[in-house]
C-alpha cells in the first residue's frame, strides 16, 4: 500500500512538471506567475493616439518675388521697404511714367490693343472694371470699348491717351503686396529682365524648409500648432508647399532638394512685431483612434524577440506578449489577447 501511494505522488509530480513545460514552451501568450512587483506600475488606457514632429521655421511674410523691368528706361520712383502696394498703384516709375500693379495669375506676355482676345484681355479688363471704369464688357475681346476706358484710365495715370496698354506697363500679383527690397536705386538705367525690386504678400506667415523624405507632412490645409519666439501657442494651418531646388555653390557640390511649407496664422495680432523670427512648428503626422496605450516604459524586450507587458493582478504578475502600433508622446499603441482597458502593468526600472 505505500509503495502504491509513492507512485501516485511520484506521477502527480510529473504531471505538474509536463505542465509547467507546456506552459514554458507552448507559445509568448504569457509567462509563469511570479511574485516579484514592479517598481512603478500604469493603466492601460483606451485613446486617440496623435504622432506630432515639430520643425523649425521663420517668422515673416513669405517667399519674395522678383519684379523684372519688361521697358528699358532710367527708374525714377520706387516705394519704401515695407510699403503696400495695392490694385492699380504704382510699383515703381519708369522714365517718370508709372508702372501700375493689377491683380491676376497670368503674366502680361504682350501688348493689348483693339482687336486683341484672350484669357489675359478678360483679366486686365477685370481690373479696370474694379478700379470703376465702365462702359464695356468683360470678356476676352479687347473692344472698341475698352479703348475708350483704357484712354480714361491712362489719363488719370498721366499717361499718353494711345487706348492700347503696352507691354510692361503693368504688373500682375495675386493681391496686395508688401515691398520686400529694392534692388535698383532712383537713377539707375534698367533694360528689359533687369531686376527692378522685390516683393512678398501682406499677410505674416511661418516659412518650414522640410527635407524631402518628410513631405508627407505638407499636406495642404492641415492643422498645426505655431510655438512663438515669446513661448506662446497659436493655432496654424498649412496654406500651400512647394519644391525649392537650390543650385551648387560650386562644382564639386550637388544641388539640394527641400520642400517650402507655407502656414497661415488666422490670429494675426500674435504674430505682430515678428517680422524675422524663429518658430517651432508642430506637424501632426498620423494619429490612430481608440486603441489601447500604455507608458513605451512599461515595454519588456522578449528573449524570443518582440515586446511583451508585465500584467499585475493581486500581488502576483505574468508576462503578456503584445503587438506595438503608434508611439507618440511617450505613449504606445499595444494590442494583446485579453489586453483591456484598466488592466494594471509594470513599468521596470
Amino acid at each position: 500500500m505505500k509503495r502504491l501511494l509513492v507512485l501516485v505522488v511520484a506521477g502527480v509530480v510529473l504531471a505538474a512538471g509536463a505542465a509547467a513545460a507546456l506552459g514554458v514552451f507552448g507559445g509568448r501568450a504569457a509567462a509563469p506567475a511570479a511574485d516579484t512587483a514592479p517598481p512603478r506600475t500604469a493603466e492601460v488606457v483606451r485613446q486617440t493616439l496623435v504622432d506630432t514632429e515639430t520643425k523649425d521655421g521663420e517668422l515673416g511674410f513669405g517667399t519674395a518675388t522678383t519684379v523684372r523691368a519688361r521697358l528699358s528706361g532710367t527708374v525714377t520712383g520706387l516705394p519704401a521697404t515695407g510699403t503696400t502696394v495695392q490694385r492699380g498703384q504704382e510699383l515703381y516709375r519708369l522714365d517718370d511714367a508709372p508702372v501700375v500693379l493689377l491683380y491676376g495669375n497670368l503674366p502680361a506676355y504682350r501688348t493689348l490693343a483693339a482687336g486683341v482676345e484672350g484669357a489675359d484681355v478678360r483679366q486686365f479688363e477685370q481690373n479696370l472694371h474694379d478700379l470703376g471704369y465702365g462702359g464695356f464688357t468683360v470678356d476676352d475681346q479687347f473692344s472698341a470699348a475698352t479703348v475708350t476706358a483704357v484712354k480714361a484710365w491712362q489719363s488719370d495715370l498721366g499717361l499718353d491717351e494711345t487706348g492700347a496698354v503696352d507691354l510692361g506697363r503693368v504688373g500682375y500679383a495675386a493681391g496686395a503686396v508688401r515691398i520686400d527690397e529694392q534692388s535698383v536705386a532712383a537713377g539707375d538705367a534698367v533694360t528689359p529682365n533687369g531686376e527692378v525690386l522685390t516683393y512678398t504678400g501682406t499677410t505674416r506667415v511661418v516659412t518650414v524648409d522640410l527635407e524631402v523624405a518628410d513631405q508627407r507632412l505638407a499636406v495642404k490645409d492641415a492643422a498645426v500648432t505655431v510655438t512663438l519666439p515669446d513661448g506662446r501657442r497659436t493655432a496654424g494651418r498649412i496654406a500651400g508647399s512647394s519644391t525649392v531646388i537650390r543650385p551648387a555653390e560650386n562644382d564639386d557640390d550637388t544641388t539640394e532638394t527641400s520642400v517650402e511649407v507655407t502656414v497661415a496664422v488666422d490670429d494675426q495680432q500674435a504674430l505682430a512685431g515678428w517680422d524675422q523670427a524663429s518658430a517651432r512648428v508642430a506637424f501632426t503626422a498620423g494619429s490612430r483612434e481608440n486603441v489601447l496605450t500604455v507608458p513605451v516604459a512599461a515595454l519588456l524586450a522578449l528573449a524570443e524577440g518582440g515586446y511583451g507587458l508585465q500584467v499585475v493582478d493581486g500581488d502576483r504578475t505574468r508576462v503578456v506578449a503584445v503587438t506595438t502600433g503608434m508611439f507618440a508622446d511617450g505613449r504606445v499603441e499595444v494590442t494583446a489577447n485579453g489586453l483591456a482597458e484598466g488592466t494594471t502593468v509594470g513599468i521596470p526600472e
